[in-house]
C-alpha cells in the first residue's frame, strides 16, 4: 500500500472485499481436500493450524494423487518459506508474552501484511491484526463449507475460483509498484518463477523469486 492516509472505513471495506475471496477459496480447498480423501476433520484442523492457502492446496493435491506424505510436507514448507522475510519485517510490532506473540503471528499472511504496509518499512499493527482475524475466520469457515457441503458447490473451476487468488495477489501487488526499483524487483521475481515452474517442485519458484528482493537491499546499502 502507499503511504497516503486511508480512513478506517476504507481500510475495512478493502479487508472485507478480500475476505469474500478468501471465503470462497477456503471452500475450494475444503472441496479439494474432501475429494482427496482427507475426510472432514483433517482439512479443518489444517486450516485452523496452518492458515496458508497455497501450502494447503499443494499438500492436498499431492496426497490426492497418492503422493508421499513427505513430498506433501516438503511442498508445503517450501511454499511457506516466504513467510520468513515477511515475518522479520513486522517482528517489531509484536510484543508481550511469548504465547500472545505466537498467536498473533499466526495472523501474518500475504494479504494482512500487504494491507498493513505503509511504505518505507512501516506497518499498521492494528490493521494487520484486524485483517488477519477476519481473513482467518473466513478461511476456516470457507473450509468448513467446502468439506461439509462441497458437493453442492460443484467444480470450483466452473465458478472461476481457480483464478480468484492469482487475481487477488495481482491486486495486492499493484499498489506496491510505486517506483522503478520495486517494479524491477516484481518483474524479476515473476520472471524467475516463470522460468522455474516447469522444472522444479512446488514452492521452489516462490523461494527463488524472493531473491529479487535483493534489489532493495542493495539500494539501501
Amino acid at each position: 500500500m502507499s503511504s497516503k492516509q486511508v480512513s478506517y472505513g476504507e481500510e475495512m471495506r478493502t479487508v472485507w472485499a478480500i475476505a469474500v475471496t478468501v471465503l470462497f477459496f477456503g471452500a475450494s480447498f475444503g472441496l479439494l481436500a474432501r475429494a482427496a480423501g482427507l475426510g472432514v476433520l483433517a482439512p479443518l484442523v489444517m486450516s485452523a493450524t496452518t492458515f496458508a492457502g497455497s501450502a494447503q492446496f499443494a499438500a492436498a493435491s499431492i496426497l490426492g494423487t497418492s503422493g508421499a506424505v513427505a513430498a506433501a510436507i516438503a511442498a508445503a514448507v517450501l511454499l511457506n518459506v516466504r513467510y520468513v522475510p515477511i515475518s522479520i519485517s513486522v517482528a517489531s510490532l509484536f510484543r508481550g508474552p511469548r504465547l500472545r506473540r505466537l498467536a498473533e503471528s499466526q495472523l501474518i499472511v500475504d494479504e494482512s501484511w500487504a494491507l498493513s504496509s505503509r511504505g518505507g518499512g512501516r506497518f499498521d499493527r492494528g490493521l494487520l491484526i484486524r485483517a488477519g482475524l477476519i481473513l482467518y475466520a473466513c478461511w476456516v469457515g470457507g473450509t468448513a463449507v467446502g468439506v461439509v457441503g462441497g458437493s453442492a458447490l460443484g467444480n470450483p473451476k466452473d465458478l472461476g475460483l481457480d483464478g480468484a487468488f492469482p487475481a487477488l495477489f495481482l491486486a495486492l501487488l499493484v499498489p506496491q509498484l510505486v517506483d522503478a526499483r520495486r517494479r524491477a524487483a516484481a518483474f524479476l521475481g515473476g520472471a524467475i518463477a516463470l522460468v522455474l515452474i516447469p522444472f522444479t517442485p512446488p514452492g521452489v519458484p516462490i523461494v527463488a523469486a524472493s531473491a529479487a528482493c535483493l534489489l532493495g537491499l542493495r539500494a539501501r546499502s
